[in-house]
């Protein structure tokens, strides 16, 4: 394996422990206007992401700066063509971190209310933004013969890329559900319980037509065969299954692993439907990027192999200690049993 394709690999792995960790803080979030009842039961659900949403967000800094150091003008291609929309995401997250900071610095009501809402808008504009972002990169998008961008912002909008927005939302509010029913306790537990179930089907059925969308258009948009894209789409499908199933039967600890899964393989389908090119130009196939043309030099992704093998695996122990260091459930004064 060469090294180009070694860091495409590794890039596609960042992304999707991204949106595994980050999925499941965007769904917690969206549900914070509907779930709680009382200010205690808000304080939990920011509790229960508080001390890991940080954590989660330094997946997105080291997938951008992987991007900009081992494939440049995959990243200057993607920020010239898709500001606007990256400019949204970087709001929403902002806005995001605001509302973790700023919500308690006032006992008002309104104040709250406000903060509250700002989260949760937070979380469903960078979810849905993500969606139709990294699905435009293989549906394709105006890209001349150096790479550069020379379409507009509404040339991100067709029916395949805001159905990979709304799977996004979707997917990642189920995840947050279940990941609610593992870290609350009492009412509110149940609550977020009898909601997973509301959200397992429309979230399953949904995410698993984006899957096999995804396929599809890798053979008619970007030259390939249905296999090996095919692999991680079925993949995924198991587990949206799996998660409906553990979720019916409050099989709680499984639900969130089979969530955690699919928004792994639905990142894995994505980037396995668009090597080897990174980014396809649409309608002249041939100015499109590969990982051969927008990769850097053999001698700085030779450099930054023995950085990531020798970091990555710390980063990992790190975070893994962290979440096992905040494990237990947050609100309401009674232990709840954890079903896995």
């Amino acid at each position: 394996m060469d090294l180009q394709t070694l860091w495409f690999i590794i890039i596609a792995f960042f992304w999707a422990g991204y949106f595994m960790l980050e999925g499941f803080d965007f769904g917690v979030g969206m549900l914070l206007p509907f779930l709680p009842r009382d200010e205690g039961e808000r304080q939990a659900m920011f509790a229960s992401i508080g001390p890991v949403w940080d954590g989660n967000e330094v997946w997105l800094v080291v997938a951008g700066g992987a991007t900009f150091a081992a494939f440049p003008s995959w990243y200057a291609s993607m920020f010239s063509g898709f500001y606007l929309a990256l400019l949204l995401v970087l709001a929403c997250l902002i806005v995001r971190v605001l509302s973790f900071e700023w919500r308690t610095k006032s006992e008002s009501p309104g104040w709250r209310r406000v903060w509250t809402g700002a989260n949760a808008a937070g979380s469903f504009g960078a979810s849905l933004v993500w969606g139709v972002g990294l699905a435009n990169l293989l549906y394709g998008v105006p890209l001349n013969s150096s790479g550069d961008f020379t379409g507009s912002f509404w040339d991100l909008f067709n029916p395949y890329t805001l159905f990979g927005g709304v799977a996004f939302v979707l997917l990642f509010t189920f995840h947050g559900a279940t990941f609610l029913t593992l870290r609350t306790r009492d009412d509110l537990c149940d609550r977020a319980a009898r909601t997973a179930r509301r959200l397992a089907i429309p979230a399953a059925v949904i995410t698993a037509l984006f899957v096999v969308a995804t396929v599809v258009v890798a053979t008619q948009h970007n030259h390939k065969s249905e296999f090996p894209p095919v692999l991680p789409a079925a993949l995924a499908n198991v587990s949206l299954l799996l998660a409906v199933v553990m979720t019916i039967r409050s099989r709680h600890g499984w639900a969130f692993v089979s969530t955690a899964c699919a928004a792994v393989l639905m990142t894995a389908t994505l980037f396995t439907s668009l090597y080897p090119r990174v980014m396809v130009s649409r309608p002249n196939f041939a100015n499109s990027l590969t990982v051969d043309s927008a990769s850097s030099a053999h001698y700085t992704l030779a450099v930054m192999t023995v950085i990531a093998l020798t970091v990555t695996p710390l980063i990992l122990l790190y975070q893994g200690w962290t979440y096992h260091v905040f494990r237990h459930r947050v609100g309401g004064d009674a232990a709840a049993e954890s079903h896995l």
